[in-house]
């Protein structure tokens, strides 16, 4: 009897011990935090992220490049491409019971689409005229012109559907918390610090095996990857490079090396002196190392530009960059009236991508090499975002470090939301204020014709002269270095840089 006894026992405690090792919270730790959770108002990766598990698209993006329904179930296209009629799933409600409707939707996407709201990434969907509820469950989007990229738009975080009656019962508080209709749902947020998720347990797909998701923001690298090593993370994003071997070595921890769609660079204000001259900017490109930086100081784990957007984006073409020549740097500042080089000041925020307080030095040390005497200011990330969305004649930013994800795989929104000159801030993503008709032509032109070939000949003529102009300091596009514990089943390092837990478990 005592050894039966004994052997129950032995069991309860077993069942307990698999119960609390499947249903737990799965922290991951982030370089900054969310700036809001009104999907609509998200303009940044880390926010994105947390965004995703609460609110959802009609459509998704998938690892590999597929883009597959999610809310939505399927579409037609008109015969001219103007009219496009999507079918709705009928089994999906939002955190607080509401069932998710065509009239939800379409209420959803009038906001988005309201020019009053001026939201930064309403571009994406300007062509749609009119959202029409067409059955229960069916809406219809009217377009002014046919429009190439519409369906990789809809797999972007911003055109998540929200409930409308929440929007207007929240009004402004609307994006403190969050009632979507995702696999987790909002718990808690301690402002600058922690967001907590809880598992939604009437989730219309696979609901979570996980008691929820937390994001920690933690902008010092030692303390991030100091928390996966102890075992208070169980993810931890952006390792330093000299980290890597260190944590692979580590007992139940594997650094995850994984493609994204994100191009790191520095922007040039177009309205401030001396960044009104091309042969300045070009200077600037010629005075920089990109290689160097690359192996030096992020170890190899990026690839130098070639372009103003990445490898695995339609309508990518490599267009050659600009060669590391300081000599032709001084020939080109002594042209444009600096022969004795000239001074400014570098913006970089801090804890937002890999290693960027270290590129930004070596930036710096590279560039009074030729003359050029740069400080460097450094901010946190939501302030940052803020400082350098001022206005034109407001904005005194004169050179910033960014990065851009082009998270829907197409180069519209790699390109026309930098460079097209409707979309300079505020209202828009062009930080640089960038402006040139050609640009703009073919950009425009990209967006309404349907040939996928002509398609990619006007984006690589773009291109070029994007970089003949050299709007930019043309840096890299970036590896996502993410270290994650062994007993974490099913997490989804996403090359459009969210890190996603909806499929996840833990041993």
């Amino acid at each position: 009897m005592k050894r039966l006894a004994r052997l129950l026992a032995s069991l309860v405690v077993l069942a307990a011990m698999t119960a609390w090792a499947a249903a737990q919270t799965v922290v991951i730790a982030q370089g900054t935090d969310a700036v809001t959770l009104d999907p609509h108002d998200v303009t940044d990766s880390p926010t994105a992220t947390v965004v995703s598990h609460m609110y959802e698209t009609l459509f998704e993006l998938q690892p590999n490049g597929d883009i597959v329904p999610h809310l939505a179930t399927g579409y037609e296209v008109s015969a001219d491409g103007t009219v496009w009629t999507i079918d709705l799933r009928d089994d999906v409600m939002f955190h607080n019971g509401v069932p998710m409707t065509a009239e939800i939707v379409k209420g959803s996407f009038d906001r988005f689409l309201d020019p009053d709201n001026a939201f930064t990434f309403r571009f994406l969907l300007d062509r749609i005229t009119d959202v029409a509820v067409t059955g229960e469950h069916q809406i219809q989007f009217t377009l002014s012109t046919p429009f190439a990229p519409l369906l990789a738009h809809l797999t972007h975080n911003t055109t998540a559907v929200v409930l409308p009656s929440y929007v207007a019962e929240q009004g402004e508080a609307f994006g403190e918390e969050a009632i979507g209709t995702g696999p987790f749902e909002f718990g808690s947020w301690d402002r600058g610090t922690r967001i907590d998720l809880e598992t939604n347990d009437f989730y219309w797909g696979d609901v979570p095996q996980i008691d929820g998701v937390a994001f920690l923001a933690v902008p010092e690298n030692t303390t991030r990857m100091a928390l996966v090593e102890s075992g208070e993370a169980h993810v931890a994003v952006r390792v330093p490079p000299q980290d890597i071997a260190r944590l692979n070595a580590a007992d139940g921890i594997t650094v995850e090396n994984v493609s994204s769609l994100r191009t790191i660079y520095m922007y040039f204000n177009h309205t401030l002196e001396p960044f009104t001259d091309v042969r300045v900017r070009q200077a600037f490109n010629h005075a920089v190392n990109n290689e160097e930086i690359a192996e030096f100081v992020l170890g190899g784990a990026v690839r130098p530009s070639d372009a103003a957007i990445a490898p695995g984006i339609f309508g990518y073409t490599p267009v050659g960059g600009y060669e590391y020549d300081p000599e032709r740097a001084r020939e080109l500042l002594a042209e444009a009236g600096f022969p004795d080089g000239l001074e400014t000041t570098l913006y970089s925020p801090t804890g937002r991508y890999l290693q960027d307080i270290q590129i930004t030095e070596a930036i710096q040390s590279q560039l009074a090499e030729v003359g050029i005497d740069a400080t460097i200011e450094t901010l946190e990330w939501s302030a940052y975002l803020d400082l350098t969305r001022q206005p034109a004649g407001e904005n005194e930013v004169p050179v910033a470090l960014l990065g851009w994800g082009t998270v829907t795989g197409d180069a519209d929104y790699g390109l026309y939301a930098l460079f097209h000159t409707s979309q300079h801030v505020p209202d828009g993503s062009n930080r640089a204020f960038y402006s040139n008709p050609e640009v703009d032509a073919l950009l425009d032109e990209a967006r309404v014709n349907t040939n996928p070939d002509e398609r990619e000949a006007l984006y690589a003529e773009a291109l070029e002269i994007i970089n003949a102009d050299a709007p930019w300091l043309f840096l890299h596009s970036e590896t996502q270095l993410v270290a994650v514990n062994d007993a974490v089943n099913g997490l989804v390092i996403h090359p459009t840089e969210r890190v996603l837990a909806w499929n996840v478990t833990v041993d």
